[in-house]
């Protein structure tokens, strides 16, 4: 069952939610002039605006302006769901547009609090065109290297939700707070209400983070350190520093190919979140691909390292990836390029899932996306290798030319125990086969696959 959402902010309490009294310089986009009861004639419309302005105090149902989220600057817009519902018309069109292009002159990040019913219904269509502007100064925004972070309240649904929310680069939400595109009334009337919540839609992989709203503020604080936009498009970040290796045993290299592959599977064996957790000192995930799924065998997101370098991060944590897990992987590294931060990944995977499920959710084109994402990077992507490197599906991670490895790794063109049956080998060759395939982190070196032994 979804969370009880807390009570619904006004426009202006959001602001000071995430401001805490640092100060909000409000802009008003130049004044315009509707017909009569709006573009449609629609009658009672202006009575209806008159009686949402006495009631909330605001001009229309989005506020915005500059203001200071922790120690960033950034262009804030909030959505007052008391006038009209939050809903989008032709004037609300005019400050979103005005926010985006504020962000874009001023170069800072985008922050919407959204809560919106959807467009504005006494504008019609006029109003539901408001989407498309909403999509084009998103996009403009976008290609200036600049991040968006959407906070959803409760309601965040229709339009606003498929534009200003799930358009964002980060999505977090209000416990419990409605989140869909199909609002309560439109929705079909068996409809399981947990699909429309933002702890339905966590699951879904469409949110990045539920956050109760007393850690509202600092969460986005330090997204906004994370995602930091640069001074200029054209000046990258210099490469993410290579992880430091765990404690493992034994010490020293692998003699042989089996011992490579039994030490890579050892349960003793430094994992992900062990390398992670000492590699930065604040870490915020990116949840999910966005296509409906998740993968909890891969972790991706962005963080910031002592040193306050923000770096962002895929990591395999020695499971088969699964294809929602490689399109979560293409979406950090497309958008870490983007903004120019630095990627690091840390593979650990038998190789891809070839389960039916996997091929029917599209392994080969995830696959495919993945490679596509890294090999497109203009941000270095720095690669270790830190236990199973299985085949294409962990290939699909590694860095060209800049790919490490860890003393309890190995890499192969497959696994030696499916090398051995392609072979038409006894099982008992496997080990011999483990040998033959040069899979030990020294072979690596020696190939060129891999620069560097990290110990």
């Amino acid at each position: 069952m979804p969370a009880e959402p807390a009570p619904r902010m006004t426009a202006r309490e959001a602001i000071a939610l995430l401001t805490d009294g640092t100060g909000f310089t409000e802009h008003r986009p130049p004044p315009r002039t509707l017909p009569p009861d709006g573009p449609l004639g629609w009658a009672g419309y202006d009575a209806a605006r008159e009686r949402a302005a006495e009631r909330t105090g605001e001009e229309e149902s989005v506020v915005y302006g500059a203001g200071v989220v922790g120690d960033r600057e950034c262009v804030l817009l909030s959505f007052e769901f008391g006038f009209l519902g939050g809903s989008l018309g032709q004037l609300t069109g005019d400050r979103l547009e005005a926010a985006y292009e504020l962000a874009l002159s001023r170069r800072l990040p985008l922050l919407a609090l959204v809560a919106t019913g959807g467009s504005r219904m006494q504008e019609g269509m006029v109003a539901l065109t408001q989407l498309q502007r909403v999509a084009a100064a998103s996009t403009r925004l976008r290609a200036a290297g600049l991040p968006q972070i959407a906070v959803v309240r409760d309601p965040t649904t229709g339009g606003g939700w498929a534009t200003v929310g799930a358009g964002a680069d980060v999505v977090l939400a209000l416990p419990g707070a409605q989140v869909g595109f199909a609002g309560s009334r439109v929705r079909p009337p068996d409809a399981d209400p947990y699909a429309y919540g933002a702890e339905g839609q966590f699951a879904a992989g469409q949110v990045d983070a539920v956050v109760p709203a007393g850690e509202l503020r600092g969460t986005v604080g330090r997204w906004l350190r994370a995602l930091g936009a640069r001074e200029a498009p054209e000046a990258p970040r210099s490469a993410a520093p290579l992880p430091r290796a765990q404690p493992s045993s034994p010490a020293g290299l692998p003699a042989s190919g089996r011992e490579a592959v039994e030490r890579a599977r050892s349960p003793q064996r430094p994992r992900a979140e062990a390398y992670l957790a000492d590699y930065f000192t604040v870490r915020l995930p990116l949840h999910g691909d966005r296509c409906g799924g998740t993968d909890p065998g891969l972790l991706t997101g962005f963080g910031l390292r002592a040193d306050g370098q923000p770096v962002a991060y895929v990591a395999q944590c020695g499971t088969p990836t699964r294809p929602a897990g490689y399109r979560a992987a293409a979406r950090t590294i497309r958008l870490a390029d983007r903004l120019g931060v630095p990627v690091l990944t840390l593979v650990d995977t038998p190789g891809a899932a070839n389960d039916a499920e996997a091929e029917r959710a599209g392994a080969g084109a995830a696959i495919a996306d993945t490679f596509a994402a890294i090999a497109a990077a203009g941000v270095p992507v720095t690669t270790l290798v830190i236990g199973e490197g299985g085949s294409g599906g962990a290939l699909a991670l590694a860095a060209p030319g800049n790919t490490h490895v860890t003393v309890d790794s190995y890499f192969s063109v497959i696994a030696p125990e499916p090398a051995a049956a392609i072979l038409k080998r006894a099982p008992s060759e496997t080990g011999a086969t483990a040998d033959q395939l040069r899979l030990r982190p020294q072979d690596l070196v020696e190939l060129g696959v891999a620069r560097s032994i990290v110990t």
